[in-house]
């Protein structure tokens, strides 16, 4: 089932000081790409999604998935998948340990059929049990995906996913990324100071800095 992720009237303060004003929603499939200097509140607005945000910060406003509200629900029950800058694999687990770490719990033939399909999809068919230590960059960055999208989320945040990559790479990862969102019909805002990634998103830029607005 496809849904929206839905942010309604939100204000947020740093103490007195109004620092985000959004209302925003996207659909499934779509990604708001949010641009903006340091300190214009681009992190604040991922903690403020994940049900994060520091004391020193107030906010108003409603966050809904579908008809769900998730404005004062736990993190851990939001289904929001969040892929980061680093792809922070645990060491100690395979590349498959990796993977089934945050998915539902099933079958154990269940969970590792969809990893050997995952796997194979992304060109990592045969890495199951190859350790994170002995993967390139470009496959790090893959199977941080694949654990994502296999924990089933129903809207994805992207925190500056491609800004460690080398040009290539960034390139060949941000269409793989971008493609599967679209394939799984996630709802996805993504941080970045990028102009090519927000316009390589195809979708809605907010500039949090002076607050512009601009369809892709």
């Amino acid at each position: 089932m496809m849904h929206s992720l839905a942010i309604k009237h939100l204000t947020i303060w740093q103490q007195s000081t109004p620092l985000i004003s959004l209302d925003e929603t996207i659909q499934g499939g779509d990604i708001l790409s949010v641009m903006g200097p340091s300190g214009s509140g681009k992190s604040t607005l991922l903690n403020w999604l994940t049900g994060m945000l520091p004391a020193t910060f107030h906010a108003q406003g409603q966050l809904y998935l579908g008809q769900q509200e998730l404005t004062h629900t736990a993190s851990h029950s939001r289904r929001l998948g969040l892929l980061y800058q680093d792809a922070l694999l645990f060491p100690h687990l395979s590349v498959a340990g990796n993977i089934a770490f945050a998915m539902p719990k099933t079958t154990r033939k269940q969970r590792t059929d969809k990893i050997h399909h995952a796997l194979d999809q992304v060109g990592l068919k045969g890495f199951e049990n190859r350790s994170p230590a002995s993967l390139s960059g470009g496959q790090q960055a893959r199977v941080a995906l694949l654990r994502v999208l296999l924990s089933e989320p129903k809207a994805i945040l992207l925190d500056e996913p491609f800004s460690k990559l080398d040009s290539q790479l960034r390139h060949e990862i941000r269409e793989l990324v971008f493609a599967q969102i679209r394939e799984h019909k996630l709802p996805a805002i993504m941080v970045t100071h990028d102009c090519v990634d927000a316009q390589a998103a195809q979708g809605k830029i907010v500039n949090l800095g002076t607050q512009e607005y601009n369809h892709a």
